[in-house]
């Protein structure tokens, strides 16, 4: 009965991940920028460190986005009403997305810039 379970939990993240790549756009944007530095990290031949810093901040940024969307919704579901609070919930979550990208942003020019010049 336990396996059932956790086959069941492990089904509702997939739907839940093939939702997020559905509907939302920012996420899609990420997921090509992940694949582009997928690309770019085996043409440059990185080293074993830069791999696992790359995949922690693809990581960052992807589940970043997965909560934002998934906090969107519930205000969404919450307050479907234009609400100032409901704004800046869902701005502060932006926020988020916002700062593990950046961060992303800087790993990346920190690894690749020296590769490429």
């Amino acid at each position: 009965m336990e396996d059932k379970k956790k086959a069941i939990g492990f089904t509702y993240a997939i739907n839940g991940l093939l939702e997020v790549i559905k509907s939302e756009w920012n996420f899609r944007l990420h997921l090509i920028s992940a694949i582009i530095v997928i690309i770019a990290g085996i043409y440059f031949r990185v080293d074993t460190v830069e791999w696992i810093t790359i995949v922690i901040v693809i990581g960052l940024v992807m589940t970043a986005e997965i909560v934002n969307t998934a906090i969107e919704e519930v205000i969404n579901y919450l307050k479907p009403e234009i609400h100032p609070t409901a704004k800046r919930i869902k701005d502060i979550a932006a926020a988020g997305v916002f700062t593990a990208s950046i961060t992303a942003l800087i790993v990346g020019l920190i690894i690749f810039i020296p590769k490429i010049f």
